[in-house]
């Protein structure tokens, strides 16, 4: 089968390999048709340049102290604050002026390198959950990106909706079987932040959806009462 001639496949596997979830086989073959298929190119940088305002709107998070630990041992971080304390000692006792300086120098350097990384580590999201929700056209409309260690979950619209003052966009989480469950009211331009409960993520989940209600939420609590615009599901940061 070639993914050239199924376009919605082609956006799907796009936005899989920005994401990361795209592994092992699957990737290489993607990664060959990607050097030579303009369209396929194209594709992957628009999904590059709709999925990396994510960091704009993830709040800093603290890593847990193994985290740091972990990556200490594994660059030998430890090992080269030894060897550049023992390389301070050997200089001062020569007491040469030079040496003393370029010393400084040298270790004023590893601090601040070890200050980028651990102020990168702190700032890095701790996003593993997102969706990306599509109408009829194929077409991203809304992003959601999830921290399941704070509960907590924000929805963005790629592009302000043209939504009438009198109406409202409502998330809704779908069961296989009963009736959808409201996420919230997704307003019409910029994000919210919303809490990720236990019906808005688990494997009963068969999509997630975005109806048009009257303002304020579907006056029903039965599900949504007004048409269904856009439709997609979590996929799970590697």
């Amino acid at each position: 089968m070639n993914i050239r001639d199924n376009p919605q496949l082609c956006d799907k596997l796009a936005a899989e390999y920005v994401l990361g979830t795209l592994r092992g086989g699957a990737r290489r073959r993607f990664e060959r048709y990607l050097r030579d298929d303009v369209v396929l190119q194209r594709l992957t940088a628009e999904w590059q340049e709709r999925l990396m305002p994510m960091a704009e709107f993830s709040g800093a998070q603290t890593p847990r102290a193994q985290v740091w630990r972990a990556i200490e041992r594994r660059l030998g971080l430890g090992q080269v604050q030894k060897r550049a304390h023992a390389a301070w000692q050997f200089w001062r006792t020569e007491s040469l002026t030079f040496w003393r300086s370029l010393s400084l120098a040298s270790l004023a350097a590893t601090l601040l390198m070890v200050g980028v990384l651990r102020s990168t580590l702190v700032e890095a999201p701790q996003v593993d959950l997102v969706a990306t929700l599509i109408d009829d056209k194929a077409r991203t409309a809304l992003l959601l990106t999830a921290d399941s260690e704070r509960r907590v979950f924000t929805a963005r619209l790629v592009e302000n909706a043209p939504v009438a003052a009198d109406k409202s966009l409502q998330l809704w989480a779908v069961p296989k079987e009963g009736a959808p469950r409201s996420l919230g009211v997704i307003p019409p331009e910029g994000a919210i932040e919303l809490p990720l409960t236990g019906g808005a993520v688990g494997d009963d989940i068969a999509t997630l959806a975005v109806s048009l209600e009257p303002r304020g939420g579907s006056p029903g609590a039965g599900g949504p009462t007004g048409p269904i615009l856009y439709k997609g599901n979590w996929v799970r940061m590697l």
